[in-house]
């Protein structure tokens, strides 16, 4: 599905920025599905991830990524929801976010998430610790679509300009679990091989 204009734009400006400044690379496209939607999940060091994350699949693909509700004022509602992002109650469980996810990515969409819930590191003490969630799985398994896993490194040193990197993996193999009627033994499980992936893709990085 192509972006729409808000996203074209954004997308549009970070490109020298991230390509040139930052240097960006990334690999492992050809891991990614061809056509259809699924869930793309990657660790979680800055704010910044889904710009990297995300340009190396414009300007073919686009992103829907959940938004910690709290980014949600006046006038970044407005570039959210342009970039195709949707608003997620983190520490709830936020059913409606949940149903908006599994829709999107029935409908075609690239929906992006980051299993552990918040960045890993951040200067002051942080409510929502980083550890692993079961919604990307949960997601996944809902929605009938593959379960991509990613990696992200340099994102957390902007201010030395180092360079960015991104690596795509293969899906990972969650099909024995759809047939669990037990979703949540199910999600944890595909949480605990998504993770395993996620950590041998960054330690590439």
């Amino acid at each position: 599905m192509r972006p729409p204009l808000a996203y074209q734009v954004i997308a549009a400006l970070s490109w020298p920025l991230l390509y040139v400044v930052f240097r960006l690379r990334a690999r492992g496209r050809q891991n990614l599905p061809a056509g259809g939607g699924y869930v793309l999940a990657c660790n979680h060091i800055s704010n910044i991830d889904p710009w990297p994350v995300g340009l190396p699949l414009w300007p073919r693909r686009w992103l829907r990524f959940m938004a910690k509700a709290e980014l949600y004022w006046w006038p970044a509602t407005y570039v959210l929801d342009g970039a195709g992002a949707f608003p997620v109650r983190r520490g709830l469980a936020d059913v409606e976010a949940i149903e908006t996810a599994v829709q999107l990515a029935q409908d075609g969409h690239v929906v992006v998430m980051f299993p552990e819930g918040t960045r890993r590191e951040k200067g002051l003490v942080k409510k929502h610790e980083a550890r692993p969630r079961s919604g990307a799985a949960r997601i996944a398994l809902e929605a009938g679509v593959p379960l991509v896993p990613c990696a992200v490194a340099g994102t957390d040193r902007l201010s030395r300009l180092g360079p960015i990197r991104v690596t795509y993996g293969a899906p990972v193999e969650i099909e024995d679990l759809r047939a669990n009627e037990d979703l949540r033994s199910a999600s944890q499980e595909a949480t605990e091989r998504l993770m395993a992936r996620i950590i041998e893709l960054e330690a590439t990085l």
